[in-house]
């Protein structure tokens, strides 16, 4: 089992930025691939940014290519979203997921926290 507490979301301006983070515990974290997702209100959960065992790899929704960075630190079980120059449209609950293998469908990941809501306002 692998438990995941996702923080750092809340309300920001577009153009900001905010840092989300997840703390995970449980069986060994750093086996895990670490990812990403997000659901706004009526929409399915997308993939936003996953990251491999050891951080050398990672790879990013289109949408958010070149404005978000995710990074790990296994030596403290933590995984990072860094979101710069956020949209309207970067509005929703950001779920932290983990899975034994690389992939960008929900389905693939085994391990979810309980989200946390960025809000992007005008």
């Amino acid at each position: 089992q692998v438990q995941l507490v996702e923080s750092g979301g809340g309300l920001v301006q577009a153009g900001g930025s905010l840092r989300l983070s997840c703390a995970a515990s449980g069986r060994t974290f750093s086996n895990n691939v670490m990812a990403w997702f997000r659901q706004a209100p009526g929409n399915e959960r997308e993939f936003v940014a996953a990251i491999g065992w050891m951080g050398s790899s990672s790879f990013y929704a289109d949408s958010v290519k070149g404005r978000f960075t995710i990074s790990r630190d296994n030596a403290k079980n933590m995984v990072f979203l860094q979101m710069n120059s956020l949209k309207l449209e970067d509005t929703a609950v950001y779920y932290c997921a983990a899975s034994s293998v690389w992939g960008r469908q929900a389905a693939t990941y085994d391990y979810w926290g309980q989200g946390t809501q960025v809000t992007v306002s005008s």
